[in-house]
């Protein structure tokens, strides 16, 4: 078999005479076309060196020029903005990422919709908020509609102009549902270490995304130093590595030797990925793309360290990102100015459609963002920035959250609805970490000051902060005179948001596994039949604050004929002292015996985290003894953060040993009580997820 680079259209409409005439006229009807392969076979065997060469070289010459751009992204991980040259760090030595925004866009107001990796790559891939398809609760594996597919499927069939797009991925995918094989499929011509630009035919146009993993958490504070230092500062330059004295500390760490020495980890790391950029950007140029090329860089969520990954707040959601057109295709671009710097508001369901947009794409109904350039690629005609971003965080490994962040301008406002977990809750994959020890050490030995010990106590239900005169979110303006009037327009539009997006994570984990047997969280929640989401976010709604009408309010809403009503009722009550809870032991204790699972687990914890009561401590072993990962995880958790919490050592030790011998293990239980027995019992640290 004879094989060339595909021909031109031009090409195939030369006749056989006019193609073979330099070989004289005898060498008519020596050559076909060949449909099939687009380019002439020769049949004389004479021909079978010289002439398929030639012919495809014509091909090549006489091919039209690519009219689409070719699309790079170049993501990273666990990375916050402040942590960036070109963000106002002078410590850092980011100079390719630098660069491409001294020549591009800077955004300053870029969020990722989660604040750990696989809820945010869910929300790329799809263009759909988590908290719309069930998919927010961290490394879960639930359904989504057969319809919904991953954007890059969308690129791969664009062939009206052309060669649909050549789509690679290198190489995380982590999309977070059960449908992640079929998206992977469906999306990519290749997925893998080894997947690049390179392998596309001759003309066609590529989206490619490459992911460095050299700034993820693993490397900036989770794996013991002896590996960061082979994985990150063994593969650096001296002159490209940041000492421990240089480092810029947030204000939230206490200024230690020890602390420096971790905090460099992160400069290190992310000097380590834009090190990593910059070899492919210089294969771009090399193989002559690079002005055909439209450049996108950014991290997946916040920074891989305490008090920013997990967290749904500012620090957790807000991501360094940078667009670079190239001279060929800045008409594309709104922000026309090299250098420019732009606040406009962005998340992570708008990239999809800007990426198909460029491609002149359209996006499917069910995407949820808007692309920041026009309808298949116009500045002109692309919508409006919106008013408001909202964005969201929950379950991260094994330790349960649920908060709710809205921004409008400069300002980010986070609702807490289970503020007795800290900020820096205990988290297996946090907790191994030299630097989250560090900080647990100071504070048991009271060095941390007012400022850095409010990472390890309960959070307030309502946060605001000044994301431009305060990026490291230190002065919480929720607790402040003058801010009420911007709460309760918070408070509004939030309420509004997760009523008419039908939030489906107000439910349980433990009910989206079962109903994700028989449907999608998706379908389901769209119904009020299924899920009354109106009276289940009125218990929520209250959930964390401590004043008296609150808590009659919660009591009353145990009486609810809903199980979910009065399981955020319970919730809310959680968060009550213990003194505004002894005129209530009564309601509680009935509580025990409600007739659904997780809202008798709740009540036993209240009452036996405040009151030592043993039919109460009888429930909860029950449950911790469930079949069941996603209760026997509850009272974990539930466990975790009670005034009496040490008194459970020994029951935990005996789950721990028991659950650890079983073939089938109860993942998340299984961690929680690992970490349990670090926190409460003194037991030493390890990676249960290794």
């Amino acid at each position: 078999m004879i094989s060339c680079l595909p021909l031109a259209k031009n090409v195939a409409a030369i006749t056989d005479a006019t193609l073979l005439q330099p070989y004289g006229t005898s060498l008519m009807g020596k050559a076909i076309f060949s449909p099939t392969q687009r380019c002439y076979v020769p049949t004389g065997r004479w021909l079978m060196g010289i002439l398929p060469v030639l012919l495809c070289f014509l091909a090549t010459l006489t091919a039209p020029a690519q009219d689409r751009p070719n699309i790079l992204w170049l993501t990273f991980e666990d990375t916050s903005p402040e942590f960036i040259g070109c963000y106002g760090n002078g410590v850092a030595k980011t100079p390719v990422m630098d660069r491409l925004a001294a020549e591009g866009i800077r955004f300053t107001a870029a969020y990722s919709t989660g604040s750990v990796c696989s809820p945010s790559r869910n929300a790329l891939i799809l263009g759909c908020k988590t908290y719309t398809l069930g998919t927010g609760n961290h490394r879960s594996n639930y359904p989504i509609p057969h319809t919904m597919t991953g954007f890059p499927k969308y690129l791969r069939d664009a062939t009206e102009r052309g060669p649909g797009y050549y789509t690679t991925n290198n190489s995380k995918t982590d999309y977070n549902t059960s449908a992640a094989k079929r998206i992977i499929q469906e999306s990519w011509d290749e997925s893998s270490e080894q997947a690049g630009w390179w392998k596309r035919r001759n003309g066609q146009p590529f989206f490619s995304v490459f992911n460095s993993i050299s700034s993820h958490q693993s490397r900036t504070m989770t794996e013991p130093f002896a590996q960061y230092k082979k994985q990150i500062i063994d593969q650096l330059a001296e002159s490209q590595q940041t000492k421990d004295e240089d480092v810029l500390l947030p204000p939230f760490f206490r200024d230690s030797p020890a602390m420096r020495k971790q905090t460099a980890r992160i400069y290190n790391s992310i000097t380590k990925t834009d090190t990593e950029f910059g070899e492919l950007l210089a294969r771009l140029e090399k193989e002559g793309l690079r002005e055909n090329t439209i450049i996108f860089v950014f991290a997946d969520h916040g920074e891989g360290m305490p008090d920013a990954k997990t967290n749904g707040k500012g620090l957790g959601h807000r991501v360094p990102f940078i667009a670079w057109f190239p001279e060929k295709y800045k008409h594309l671009s709104p922000w026309k100015q090299p250098g420019a710097v732009t606040d406009e508001k962005i998340d992570f369901t708008d990239l999809g459609p800007t990426v198909l947009s460029l491609a002149g794409v359209d996006s499917p109904a069910y995407m949820q963002g808007r692309s920041l350039v026009g309808k298949n690629g116009t500045p002109e005609r692309r919508k409006p920035e919106p008013t408001y971003l909202f964005l969201s965080s929950d379950r991260s490994d094994e330790s349960y959250d649920l908060t709710r962040t809205v921004i409008k301008g400069h300002y980010a406002y986070t609702r807490v609805f289970m503020p007795y977990v800290p900020e820096l809750r205990y988290l297996q994959y946090m907790d191994v970490g030299e630097i989250t020890q560090h900080i647990r050490s100071d504070f048991r030995d009271k060095k941390l000051n007012t400022v850095q010990q409010r990472i390890l106590l309960p959070r307030p239900a309502e946060m605001l902060y000044d994301l431009e005169k305060d990026p490291w979110e230190m002065d919480n303006l929720a607790q402040k005179k003058g801010y009420e009037s911007l709460l309760n327009e918070f408070r509004s539009q939030l309420r509004t948001h997760v009523l008419s997006q039908r939030d489906v994570l107000f439910l349980p984990e433990l009910e989206i596994a079962r109903l994700s047997e028989t449907t999608t969280a998706y379908t389901f929640r769209q119904q009020d039949v299924n899920y009354p989401i109106q009276d289940i976010y009125e218990a929520a709604s209250v959930s964390g604050f401590r004043d008296a009408a609150t808590l009659k309010k919660q009591i009353g809403l145990l009486k609810s004929r809903t199980p979910l009503v009065r399981y955020w009722a319970l919730m809310g009550l959680r968060s009550q002292s213990k003194p505004a809870l002894v005129p209530y032991q009564v309601q509680l204790t009935a509580a025990l015996t409600d007739s659904y699972p997780l809202n008798q687990v709740v009540a036993a914890s209240i009452l036996n985290g405040h009151f030592d009561d043993k039919p109460a401590k009888t429930v909860l072993l029950k449950h911790l003894d469930s079949p069941d990962d996603n209760v026997a995880n509850v009272v974990m958790q539930q466990l975790m953060y009670q005034p009496n919490a040490s008194d459970w050592v020994p029951d935990i030790e005996q789950f721990y040993t028991v659950k650890k011998t079983l073939q089938a293990k109860p993942y998340h239980a299984l961690l929680s009580a690992s970490v349990f027995l670090y926190a409460h019992g003194g037991r030493t640290l390890r990676n249960e997820t290794e």
